[in-house]
């Protein structure tokens, strides 16, 4: 009797615990996405499950990976536009471009977009803006990915972090 009390204890204290888990980025992430496990691509619900990155998309990416700094003269010099990394995703490659005010993140504009068929533009259009909305507002790139949108939100995350790292 003691055995099954201590059984059916344990496996509630387990099944809260992993109900109850939740992963988060971490600065490692961020900082270098290749590195982590959980940048690694897999395919999740309401991802394309059957698409692989095209060999023209994969030697655009590969031929365009150096991030490229540009000062702005309009604000004395404080006004600065920086280019992230291509990042490369299952779906494409994905880059973007920040321009700071001295420190603070004035735009993030997206250079290049994830570009597997009309699924993969829908979900570039829905989160796209939800990542910029929230990297404005974080002021880094230590921000979340979108629910439905991992490999676009990583490779934004990734070029984004990219740039911050020449300020």
């Amino acid at each position: 009797m003691r055995r099954a009390i201590l059984t059916i204890g344990g496996t509630a204290a387990g099944l809260a615990a992993l109900l109850s888990f939740k992963t988060h980025t971490t600065a490692a992430d961020v900082a270098d996405p290749g590195a982590s496990p959980a940048a690694t691509t897999t395919s999740g619900a309401g991802q394309h499950p059957t698409a692989t990155p095209t060999k023209k998309a994969m030697a655009k990416a590969s031929s365009s990976a150096k991030a490229k700094p540009t000062t702005g003269a309009a604000s004395g010099g404080t006004t600065r536009t920086l280019t992230g990394a291509v990042e490369t995703t299952m779906y494409g490659p994905m880059q973007v471009k920040v321009t700071l005010d001295g420190t603070k993140i004035t735009n993030v504009t997206v250079l290049q977009e994830t570009s597997d068929g009309t699924e993969s533009q829908s979900i570039d259009a829905f989160s796209i803006p939800k990542l910029t909305s929230e990297a404005l507002a974080a002021q880094s790139a230590r921000i979340d990915t979108v629910s439905g949108a991992t490999q676009t939100s990583q490779g934004y995350i990734g070029s984004l972090q990219s740039a911050l790292d020449m300020a």
